[in-house]
């Protein structure tokens, strides 16, 4: 007699497997409750399976998460990393790309910005891109509008990063005014960026941010690619650095 904890997966995989019109012709009533008791009472007395079963699905989730997201870095390369629309920070020329999803009014966005700057001062060959994926509330989508106009008036990112670190820090929610203001603080022309705020390259920039996060799976922020690999979350400065590291030299220090 085959021990029990055989015979449930074996019934289990014959059930399966079978088509499901010539399931329903092959067992008989009294058949099938024996199947459905059998594993019933063994799931009852080996419980811990289902959380094998869990953990094996969420394994498979994962790869396959993994899997979706690699492709659609592949597939949106060049708006990644080299898209006009795209506000590029720390050197230019660096060897690791490091690509920030973020919204104005996220509380995590606020303290990861303190990661990225830690990371653009002690790394001199990273490239950091910034972009705008403003989910929360109209006041983010406002704010964000507000910060592409003031990336076509400063193409150096010079002003931006101003402009972002005086936002992004600031109290209260952001929106269209507080943007404005902080645009003005740093020494910005107000007056030309409600004027390019009707461009289209605002909503331009706005759909192919939405369009790459939609294909990595990517909800909230902030949100990252680095090297090639996808980080949701804010995760802190320690294992950004790893991240960066594993894109530079494959290891977690180089």
């Amino acid at each position: 007699m085959r021990p029990l904890r055989l015979l449930v997966p074996l019934a289990l995989a014959f059930a399966v497997s079978l088509p499901v019109a010539a399931s329903a012709q092959s067992f008989t009533d009294a058949q099938r409750k024996d199947i459905e008791s059998i594993v019933r009472n063994y799931l009852l007395a080996h419980p811990e399976v289902l959380e094998e079963v869990s953990a094996e699905l969420g394994k498979r989730q994962a790869v396959a998460e993994t899997q979706k997201q690699k492709a659609a870095v592949d597939k949106h390369a060049k708006a990644l990393f080299n898209s006009p629309n795209s506000v590029v920070l720390g050197n230019p020329k660096g060897d690791v790309n490091f690509v920030e999803f973020f919204d104005y009014n996220c509380g995590y966005c606020k303290r990861a910005m303190t990661d990225m700057l830690d990371l653009m001062n002690f790394d001199p060959n990273l490239r950091v891109t910034l972009k705008d994926f403003p989910v929360l509330s109209p006041g983010s989508v406002e704010a964000a509008r507000v910060a592409i106009a003031v990336k076509m008036q400063d193409p150096t990112g010079k002003k931006y990063l101003d402009f972002h670190r005086k936002l992004l820090g600031g109290h209260g929610q952001a929106d269209k005014a507080r943007a404005l203001a902080a645009a003005k603080d740093v020494g910005l022309d107000v007056a030309r960026i409600e004027k390019d705020m009707a461009s289209p390259q605002i909503n331009e920039t706005l759909k192919e941010n939405f369009k790459i996060a939609e294909d990595m799976g990517l909800t909230g922020t902030p949100s990252y690619v680095i090297g090639k690999e996808v980080v949701v979350g804010a995760v802190g400065l320690a294992e950004l650095t790893k991240k960066v590291s594993m894109a530079r030299c494959g290891k977690e220090s180089c």
